[in-house]
């Protein structure tokens, strides 16, 4: 894919005059909220503002401290693609860009707060400028990985009555294919240095808008952002999220869990489709003054990873299991980190092995953290604690984390049960607001005084939590969530498939893999294996993202006789599992 504003781009972005210092409105009649307000609110020690908006009230703060002194020289965003193109933004041209990305969507695009926006970009610097100006405009921006599909595209946009998409070159053929079935959608935000028919061209629009842009005083519990999130049945779920919810719930995370300061380099490795990308590249980040750095890498490559650890002064690396599961197969003491200090992980189960060996190759720990896109880091092994090898820590504050029965009972410590966090007579700000338009599924999350994951796992007597699996079927791979019904619904609509049923399977690198047991309809039961397993997998690519489809394919005559679908996948997961 092209590089976005390259040249001459680029070349206006840093010639573009920087406007004086943009305020919060509610910050004109009282002291600003502080580092440690936003600490004291996420304890329970200090009651949620009415109004708060992230952009207005960290990003804007952090500005005013370079220009006092207060905060030091690091950029706050660190852009790199590995082709000799580089952006480095301070705080306070990342707030005057933003005010310019916020025009744009609110003059030639004519959204108006309160509309969705579905952002469906890859790795690059507008991402972020694209977030931000969503947050000063009060915009509920929803963000996609470039890996969705035509269908995809077309659910998220149809159940989310998106006003407007913002998107890169390559998804263009598919909104292009689903636009006419989008009577919601408006506007169509191209970020690219090329031209499309009926598409906005951000980087034109941006070259002509203003700098002056005055932040949307948003309250508090306000929606901000909307993340799809897989589940066992069904299309996934919109899991709403508050203007708090993310831009003050993730204050203690950055601080105790990244271990970050203003001096910090951070390089979180999430696609920027998913929560996590949010907490390391965005909201734990910035709160804590800290720099994001990002390597465009479109494609995984180890020796491009490890030569950007050695040529630059990233101290905090975060990424998933199969990243590290990847490197710890090379000889990791020929590389000289220049500054790494601080190894994180999460998304799926860390390996003890590939813990120890990270360790022994690099002297760094691995600190493994667990979270959900409904309510954030939930357990996670902290700077100065323990590690237990194979354990994803202890709960973290604000939340009381416990293991319950069915009847929402205490479990003691040893015994198996769902992961929960249980509730007091308010729900916590940094809890999703809602399942969008799903008031059945937003219920189903509480059971009695708790609030239940859907995860099952068992507390040491030390406090400490063990993943035991998933409660529904979801499967995890690499960090992606993969509902089996997704991958069942794209595998019958091909005409070899009678029956299906989709389940996890253990793989060395990846922790878990998408495997498929098909029955095949009778003109297809004579066919070359290899080369119908081929088939189906590209089928699967076309109908969904890509990332889902099945890795294993085994044909079979018949699947188990159950009621339901669930019963059937837990019996073959079983079996895959060896626990029959």
């Amino acid at each position: 894919m092209k590089i976005f504003f390259r040249y001459q781009t680029f070349r206006f972005i840093w010639l573009t005059k920087l406007s004086g210092q943009h305020f919060h409105k509610s910050h004109q009649l009282g002291a600003p909220l502080t580092l440690a307000d936003f600490e004291a609110i996420n304890r329970c020690e200090k009651s949620l503002p009415k109004n708060f908006n992230f952009a207005g009230d960290v990003l804007d703060q952090w500005s005013q401290k370079e220009k006092t002194g207060e905060r030091p020289a690091n950029p706050a965003l660190w852009w790199v693609n590995g082709k000799g193109d580089e952006v480095k933004w301070s705080f306070g041209e990342l707030g005057s860009l933003s005010r310019k990305a916020a025009n744009v969507l609110t003059k030639p695009c004519g959204l108006e707060r309160g509309d969705r926006v579905a952002v469906i970009l890859p790795r690059i610097p507008e991402w972020w400028l694209i977030n931000v100006a969503c947050m000063r405009t009060g915009l509920v921006f929803m963000p996609g990985t470039t890996q969705l599909t035509a269908k995809d595209i077309l659910y998220r946009l149809r159940a989310s009555k998106a006003k407007c998409v913002v998107a890169s070159e390559e998804v263009i053929p598919a909104v292009e294919s689903i636009v006419s079935e989008c009577p919601d959608l408006k506007t169509k935000l191209l970020v690219s240095p090329h031209s499309q028919n009926g598409w906005l061209s951000f980087s034109e629009l941006f070259q002509t808008a203003s700098a002056e842009h005055s932040c949307v005083e948003t309250g508090s519990q306000e929606p901000m952002a909307i993340y799809f999130t897989s589940g066992t049945t069904g299309s996934p779920k919109m899991a709403q999220h508050s203007q708090s919810s993310l831009g003050i719930g993730y204050t203690l995370c950055g601080r105790y869990w990244l271990d970050l300061k203003s001096t910090d380099i951070i390089w979180n490795m999430s696609d920027t489709g998913w929560i996590k990308a949010a907490i390391g590249s965005v909201f734990s980040s910035w709160l804590q003054g800290a720099c994001v750095f990002v390597h465009r890498m479109a494609q995984f490559d180890t020796d491009t990873f490890l030569d950007t650890l050695t040529n630059y002064p990233i101290t905090t690396l975060c990424s998933a299991p199969t990243v590290y599961r990847m490197l710890v197969q090379k000889d990791l003491k020929r590389y000289k980190f220049k500054k790494l200090r601080h190894c994180l992980t999460g998304g799926e189960p860390l390996n003890p092995e590939v813990l120890e060996q990270w360790k022994v190759q690099t002297g760094l720990e691995l600190y493994e953290g667990y979270g959900q896109t409904e309510v954030g880091i939930i357990c996670a092994n902290q700077k100065g604690q323990e590690i237990k090898p194979g354990s994803m820590g202890k709960g973290v504050l604000p939340y009381d984390v416990q293991i319950i029965d069915e009847n929402g009972n205490i479990l003691p410590p040893g015994k198996e049960g769902e992961i929960a966090l249980r509730l007091t007579s308010t729900r916590p700000f940094c809890f999703f607001s809602e399942y969008v338009d799903n008031p059945e599924k937003t219920a189903a999350t509480i059971r009695g005084n708790f609030y239940v994951t859907g995860d099952r796992g068992v507390m040491d007597s030390d406090g400490y939590f063990w993943f035991v699996g998933r409660a529904d079927d979801v499967i995890i791979s690499s960090g992606y969530r993969i509902g089996p019904f997704e991958v069942e619904s794209a595998l019958i609509e091909h005409p070899a498939v009678v029956e299906s049923a989709v389940v996890s399977s253990p793989d060395p690198v990846r922790g878990e893999v998408v495997k498929a047991f098909v029955v095949l309809s009778a003109p297809f039961k004579s066919s070359n294996p290899e080369k119908l397993t081929l088939e189906l997998q590209d089928h699967v690519k076309k109908s969904t993202a890509p990332y889902k489809y099945p890795r294993k394919v085994e044909f079979v005559k018949e699947l188990p006789k159950t009621i339901t679908g669930k019963i059937k996948r837990n019996v073959l997961r079983d079996h895959e599992w060896g626990r029959t």
